[in-house]
């Protein structure tokens, strides 16, 4: 960066955003640091830009293309780049004017077939079709997330979401948690493709983690809802875990950014508590204040591991994946029963399995979450022997 101005207005400028005295001072700025890019922090309505642009005589950019940019710079997989670039069509198609006179009309005229498009009317329904087609291929992939979400849930098995500031240390937690080696990194929205793995549980039980893009203020519309079928994750989720940079000195106003996408996404009525990490760049004191402010919340490092075993822990506490032992009769002649057993011994973790005649009874730890069931099932057996 070359050159920094700040000003404070009580309303943008409709015309420049920023005022035409701002402007005059902006522009010899520029020329007198040779500058060829001004970004403005905020977003700009179309008008906005291209006055700004013809003013400063410069490439202008504005808050929300930059963050597309960086976006499209990031996205590795075929959905990330598509949601990158269904968010930069809906951005660019508001904001597409005519170049010059010479693309006013085409194949006007007298005997020919019509008045024609012009060259912004093309540009326009071409996006249009591209739009059209990106979010039926996003669609897509919603379904078929949906699908994949039915069948974790028939299975019982429980999703954590991991959600947090850009940068706040989402994905080199994922790594301790699942032993991945997503790509981590001092920079921003390095994930924007969705990441899910399984966690196997100390105690026993397994649940399935979700990484999901990093939010930050002001987050574009645009981006919300291109990203929604990744952020949908977070929504659907059976629990939501808001990773905190602990360090930051803007900790609050991140914290809140945050929330306010959780409750544009729907996702506020998850089950969530906050993780706090790199506790290892605060003061002892800063920790204490933090654990009577937020007593619920988990303190970690996660470079380093700190707190993590107490993380796994309330997170099973939390999904009622702690386990408790049952004792379950099933008649192995039955079917459904037969079944049952299959069920059990992929929930839970077999302590004794003894044949008593026509009769199996088996001991088994269990995540407390799935134990209902089970002792439904045990109940029904007893009063099926007492007839």
């Amino acid at each position: 960066m070359v050159v920094q101005m700040l000003q404070e207005r009580s309303k943008p400028d409709p015309a420049t955003f920023i005022g035409s005295g701002k402007v005059l001072a902006l522009a010899a700025a520029c020329a007198e640091a040779d500058v060829d890019v001004v970004i403005i922090d905020n977003e700009l309505s179309p008008a906005q830009l291209r006055q700004l642009e013809e003013r400063l005589d410069r490439k202008v950019i504005d808050r929300t293309q930059l963050i597309l940019d960086i976006f499209a710079r990031r996205a590795r997989t075929r959905e990330g780049k598509w949601q990158v670039e269904l968010a930069q069509l809906e951005y660019m198609l508001p904001r597409l004017v005519g170049s010059s006179s010479a693309l006013s009309r085409l194949g006007g005229g007298i005997g020919t077939r019509g008045p024609g498009e012009t060259k912004l009317e093309t540009d326009r329904r071409r996006i249009r079709v591209r739009i059209k087609t990106i979010q039926g291929e996003i669609d897509n992939v919603r379904r078929r997330r949906t699908q994949l979400r039915e069948r974790r849930q028939k299975r019982s098995i429980p999703t954590v979401a991991l959600v947090g500031y850009t940068n706040a240390g989402k994905t080199t937690l994922f790594n301790r948690l699942t032993q991945a080696d997503a790509t981590a990194s001092d920079a921003l929205f390095v994930t924007l493709d969705p990441l899910m793995r399984q966690v196997h549980l100390p105690g026993g039980g397994e649940l399935l983690l979700s990484d999901t893009v990093g939010f930050i203020s002001r987050l574009p519309h645009a981006l919300v809802a291109a990203f929604r079928a990744t952020l949908e994750e977070a929504a659907e989720a059976d629990l939501v875990l808001h990773v905190i940079d602990a360090g930051k000195e803007n900790r609050d106003r991140q914290i809140a950014a945050v929330e306010k996408v959780l409750e544009e996404m729907g996702a506020t009525d998850t089950d969530s508590f906050d993780v706090y990490n790199k506790v290892d760049t605060i003061s002892p004191e800063e920790r204490r204040r933090i654990r009577e402010g937020d007593p619920e919340a988990a303190l970690i490092s996660a470079r380093s591991g700190t707190g993590v075993p107490e993380l796994l822990r309330k997170i099973a506490s939390r999904l009622k994946l702690d386990t408790t032992r049952i004792t379950v009769t099933f008649d192995p002649l039955k079917e459904t029963d037969r079944r049952e057993i299959g069920r059990l011994y992929r929930a839970a973790r077999v302590v004794s399995h003894v044949t008593r005649g026509r009769k199996v009874v088996i001991e088994a730890d269990i995540p407390r979450r799935d134990a209902g069931r089970f002792s439904r099932a045990a109940a029904t057996n007893d009063a099926a022997d007492a007839v």
